[in-house]
């Protein structure tokens, strides 16, 4: 109850305050996005099948944004960030998607 409290919390601020993105770090925002969504399904994957820790969604959290942003400065660094970041986009988005399925399995059993 208290993270749904903190979530509507969270959009009304962000909502009454319109807070901006500095331009250096708008192409990591939606990296960043897509990898805390990824943490995001597995973390409620592994709720529905009985397996959940807190400890370990947190670190999965910070870790796949962290690791995400750095794979794709990385790339603006050698040139290739639009590469880099097509990859990042598409290995999550296939781990988001599986995740997904499983949910889809373990709620309908289908």
């Amino acid at each position: 109850m208290i993270a749904a409290f903190g979530l509507v919390v969270g959009i009304v601020v962000g909502l009454f305050f319109e807070p901006s993105v500095p331009a250096s770090l708008q192409p990591y925002l939606p990296i960043a996005v897509v990898a805390a969504l990824d943490a995001v399904f597995g973390g409620l994957r592994a709720y529905l099948d009985g397996i959940f820790d807190d400890k370990v969604f947190v670190v999965s959290f910070v870790s796949n944004v962290l690791i995400a942003a750095l794979i794709v400065y990385l790339g603006d660094q050698l040139g290739v960030g639009g590469q880099l970041s097509t990859g990042v986009i598409v290995v999550l988005g296939i781990r988001i998607f599986s995740n997904v399925a499983a949910i889809r399995r373990h709620i309908f059993h289908a």
